[in-house]
């Protein structure tokens, strides 16, 4: 199976809120990241 980068935010998205869910001390880190690789993936860096 492929993962396209248009798949991999919604993804991620859904990770992360789970992950949030559970640890919601680390909300800052988790959406950080999430920030970080969502323009890596919009300026095509990561494909």
């Amino acid at each position: 199976m492929i993962i396209a980068a248009a798949s991999l935010s919604p993804i991620l998205s859904v990770v992360f809120g789970l992950l949030i869910l559970i640890f919601p001390r680390f909300l800052n880190y988790f959406i950080a990241i999430w920030l970080i690789l969502h323009g890596l993936l919009g300026m095509g860096v990561i494909r």
